[in-house]
């Protein structure tokens, strides 16, 4: 046999984990592993095939591929996400799960990670490909289709689909995964489904299956076309804006970014995806953009004749349900790597390119450009406009229980420049997007495209694991802390140090507050003992839960803070004390979530009853359709 078609035999899996291992991406002078290790909960599914040969791995060789148990599957795949977006989606995780519950335990994590276009490699186990034992334990049976299983719920939430059904699909399975999970473009959830009998069983591997090899990562320059109808848009525009999105972090193009924007005086707003782009002390900074924005940005916004998109998908919150963009000739200039989201609100002037090349290219053809003083100085104003409203809203008011701007405040206080802050769901997304002062463009890590409640702590554990020498603050409310808290065992057994601060305000505070602008009065938003005779629960009877003596059961180091009148500055010293701590410590809080954070002129369409017995529903829906008449078909 000659060295080019020389074989190892293997059992799948092992091919499998053999061949991750082995995998690298390279963007420029960096060169880092694709996959840098895996999660997994075992069963039946996986427990003889990826699971075995994990094992054996590691007694060969342990820094191969670190596994590392989860408490959770869905947490496993967000550890994946938040590692991967420190890693400006350069390396991700593998994510193993077994067959039927533990498998679709990981949809959720799949949808978040396609939806914010961030890598993660799932590998579900199925059943046998034999049927040799149908129906097995786990399986479901659809008399119809005799091919379905619960893993093609995979399909529509992965960038990449593939079933293993023969062990000799495993080499362009894998391979066609690792293509999709390298590209700027594709990149999101990638799936390969294997069957537990497929899973153990033996083939000849290829040693070129199993040799090194390397992923470059496209960086596409501009069109000359594009780029020339682009510049001439600028070249016209008298009050332009950049809206910087994930994209801008992703491509490592931050500092590309402060030079275009200090040469053309153009303000910089950012999408939730995108703070960090600009430190928020910039005098280019104009802050948060849309539902969730500034007065700064939103008013910028409003009157900009040309909007310049980096790297954003402009979701509803970032365009304010298409009401940011006010001026009657307003024209998009999208800078994106993927035409998808290049041709957004029917611009005109796509720019299909990689950020960092793309402003690169934009600078070198838009010298003598500048915005005029008046601009300049308007934005100035602006922005010590809203520095003053956001320092009165940090100040301590001496509430018992304080607003959580407040508790914002004097974590942004204790907090060191490098510090992350990781978020992803209820009032604090909105808080933070306007009132946090990132100083470091990867300082800000609040999940926001899917919004998913429990990501925080999950996904504080892949920041920490993704930038060890960097301290990470997961900032949660009581709500989302509920739907997933079981990775802080994970954090104790990995010696994983997080800091933790759990802010009680005893119900859905987001939504309570939405409720309340849509006529709903908090309904089912508060945590309360239910009045059955109501169909309700009863407003004065709050219930008795004990959330910091829960997370103390699990073994962190616990810290609570009793209500009263020095609650911020407490907070701030506990802050400052985890900080100074090698463990992981979790910090209780109580807030008042009547009292909300400024307000900076931004809207969400959610749509109100049309028509309603109750008055609180009829005011609602009058103010929705005043609100609606700021709306536009395409921007």
């Amino acid at each position: 046999m000659t060295a080019r078609n020389a074989t190892r035999r293997m059992t799948v899996s092992q091919a499998l984990v053999e061949f991750l291992a082995n995998q690298w991406t390279v963007d420029g002078d960096v060169r880092e592993r694709t996959i840098a290790g895996t999660f997994g909960i075992f069963g039946h599914g996986n427990i003889a095939g990826v699971a075995q040969a994990l094992k054996q791995l590691a007694r060969e060789d342990p820094a191969r591929m670190p596994y590392h148990q989860a408490r959770n599957e869905q947490a496993m795949v967000h550890q994946a996400v938040g590692y991967a977006r420190m890693h400006r989606r350069r390396a991700t995780y593998a994510c193993t799960a077994s067959v039927g519950p533990g498998a679709t335990n990981m949809l959720t994590g799949a949808a978040l990670a396609t939806t914010n276009r961030l890598p993660v490699l799932l590998l579900p186990s199925d059943t046998f490909a034999t049927r040799v034992a149908d129906p097995v334990l786990q399986q479901l049976e659809l008399p119809h289709d005799a091919t379905v299983s619960v893993n093609d719920a995979f399909r529509p939430l992965s960038r990449f689909f593939d079933r293993v059904s023969r062990p000799e699909q495993l080499f362009s399975a894998a391979l066609g995964a690792m293509r999709v999970l390298t590209d700027p473009v594709e990149t999101g959830a990638v799936t390969i489904s294997l069957p537990e009998d497929v899973q153990a069983e033996l083939i000849d591997v290829p040693l070129e299956f199993l040799r090194e090899r390397e992923w470059h990562v496209r960086r596409p320059q501009p069109e000359p076309g594009e780029l020339a109808r682009a510049v001439a848009a600028i070249r016209d525009a008298a009050s332009p804006l950049i809206v910087a999105g994930g994209g801008v972090l992703y491509s490592d193009a931050a500092e590309e970014l402060r030079r275009f924007a200090e040469a053309t005086g153009i303000a910089v707003a950012t999408t939730q995806a995108g703070v960090g782009a600009l430190p928020w002390d910039h005098p280019l900074a104009a802050g948060s953009v849309g539902a969730t924005g500034t007065t700064t940005a939103n008013r910028l916004a409003a009157e900009a004749d040309l909007v310049i998109g980096i790297g954003t998908r402009y979701s509803d919150f970032t365009t304010a349900s298409r009401s940011a963009f006010q001026h009657p000739g307003v024209r998009f200039v999208n800078l994106n790597v993927a035409s998808f989201d290049a041709m957004k609100h029917g611009t005109e002037l796509p720019l299909v390119a990689d950020a960092r090349a793309g402003l690169a290219a934009l600078g070198a053809e838009l010298a003598g450009y500048a915005t005029s003083s008046d601009y300049r100085g308007a934005l100035a104003e602006g922005k010590a406009v809203w520095d003053g409203v956001v320092d009165a809203a940090f100040a301590p008011s001496g509430r018992p229980r304080p607003a959580q701007s407040e508790i914002i405040g004097a974590v942004q206080a204790a907090s060191d420049p490098r510090d992350v802050v990781v978020c992803a769901a209820g009032s604090l997304p909105g808080d933070l997007h306007k009132l946090w002062r990132v100083r470091d463009d990867l300082g800000y890590h609040v999940e926001y495209a899917y919004s998913c409640m429990g990501y925080e702590i999950a996904g504080g554990l892949g920041v920490r694991r993704g930038a060890p020498d960097r301290d990470v603050i997961v900032m949660v409310g009581d709500g989302s802390y509920l739907m997933m808290h079981t990775e802080i065992v994970t954090a104790v057994a990995e010696g994983l140090k997080v800091i933790i601060v759990l802010i009680q305000n005893h119900g859905y505070a987001s939504i309570g507050a939405l409720s309340d602008t849509v006529g709903t009065d908090r309904y089912g938003t508060r945590y309360r003992y239910q009045d059955a005779e109501a169909n309700d629960v009863d407003p004065e009877r709050a219930l008795p839960v004990d959330l910091a003596a829960n997370a103390a059961s699990l073994g962190i180091d616990v810290v609570r803070i009793e209500p009263g009148a020095d609650v911020v500055a407490q907070l701030g010293e506990a802050v400052r004390a985890a900080k100074a701590s090698p463990t992981a410590t979790l910090i209780h809080v109580e807030s008042d979530p009547l009292v909300p954070a400024p307000d900076g002129g931004g809207w969400w369409d959610v749509p109100v009853a049309a028509v309603s017995e109750l008055s609180s529903t009829q005011r609602a829906r009058a103010a929705y359709e005043a609100a609606r008449e700021a709306q536009r078909p395409l921007v």
